[in-house]
């Protein structure tokens, strides 16, 4: 994959948040609308496009901790809040830096999906609860890549917090067969992308019914292509 080789031929490790997603955009994956900018124009038309509440965050192929380096800003209500805000990352951030503009998805469920390059079974894609549970509880399932639809069910089912997917509390139920499309097809990145050590997608925030994916890091392995 293009975007995947001019990384290996940099010489680098991981892919920026905004490059990880269009991997998984170009295999199908739902992924947040958003624009990468490097100055306050492209800012107020990316706003303009996108529309408001918006996220904003630092994006880097160096950066895997936005949060505890003061690069993410998020509910931003208008022009000036934005502006301020840009102002603010690309402070931290230093010259040339560019920021994520990013549509704030609303939910209150989150999820993760991931994979990673087991030397014994090859790609391994996971499932589990998501956001700052994630570490917390590794409430997570395995299953090794090809998956097939009847395996994404089944991993889904298996983590502990498994209702969390049902209608609860006025939420909608998730929407199964979106999610199990989005293991199926993590799974196929792992087996055609040699290069692709590890992907994390966290948090993917069920949006209504649907899932969507928020934030991703590809790690990559040299001497792979």
């Amino acid at each position: 994959m293009e975007m995947i080789a001019k990384a290996l031929a940099e010489g680098r490790n991981t892919l920026s948040e905004y490059e990880s997603k269009q991997v998984l955009s170009a295999y199908g994956i739902p992924v947040t609308r958003e624009v990468l900018v490097n100055d306050i124009q492209g800012l107020v038309g990316a706003a303009a496009d996108i529309g408001y509440p918006l996220v904003l965050k630092g994006c880097s192929s160096d950066i895997a901790h936005k949060t505890e380096k003061g690069l993410i800003r998020v509910d931003i209500r208008n022009e000036a809040e934005a502006k301020s805000a840009f102002g603010e990352i690309v402070a931290n951030m230093g010259p040339g830096a560019a920021v994520l503009v990013q549509e704030m998805v609303k939910g209150q469920r989150e999820l993760v999906i991931g994979l990673t390059r087991d030397p014994q079974f090859g790609p391994c894609v996971m499932f589990g609860l998501g956001g700052i549970f994630t570490e917390i509880l590794k409430d997570i399932s395995f299953r090794v890549a090809p998956l097939e639809k009847r395996d994404a069910l089944e991993m889904m089912h298996d983590i502990k917090g498994h209702k969390i997917l049902e209608a609860v509390r006025g939420m909608e139920a998730a929407d199964l067969d979106i999610f199990s499309d989005i293991l199926i097809k993590v799974g196929q990145i792992g087996l055609e992308n040699d290069a692709v050590k590890e992907i994390d997608i966290n948090p993917v925030i069920i949006s209504g019914s649907k899932p969507v994916a928020v934030d991703a890091l590809v790690v990559l392995e040299q001497g792979k292509e």
